[in-house]
């Protein structure tokens, strides 16, 4: 069974785990039909394989360090730094440390799509 998502004007905590890191798994926080926001746990030398997403996403580097491969070089993330991906762009994610990553998706390009469009209706 899955986990439930936090609504909307729900407060998620993403506060540092600190000595609570190690063995958490990651989760998805929120998820309309715009935004998807992860918790990507990783430990140490753990990799995320090289994929990419379609539309625009950010990477958040909340506690630990990670390296976020791309074609254009890698970038390295500590906690407090953030990368924006461009939408497509290929990359992997490397944890040089346990490490704790939100994650911000952006589905259909940010924009609502029509209630109609769902085949709900109006």
């Amino acid at each position: 069974m899955a986990l439930p998502h936090a609504g909307l004007l729900d407060v998620i905590d993403v506060a540092p785990l600190g000595e609570r890191l190690a063995g958490q798994v990651s989760t998805s926080l929120i998820k309309t039909g715009r935004l998807q926001l992860l918790h990507l746990v990783l430990a140490a030398h753990q990799d995320l394989p090289r994929h990419h997403v379609d539309d625009e996403c950010t990477l958040h580097c909340l506690e630990g360090e990670v390296e976020v491969t791309m074609p254009g070089g890698v970038r390295r993330l500590r906690a407090g730094s953030l990368v924006v991906l461009p939408a497509g762009e290929p990359h992997g994610v490397r944890a040089r440390a346990d490490s704790a990553v939100l994650v911000t998706l952006l589905h259909d390009g940010g924009q609502e799509t029509p209630i109609g469009a769902r085949g709900g209706s109006p």
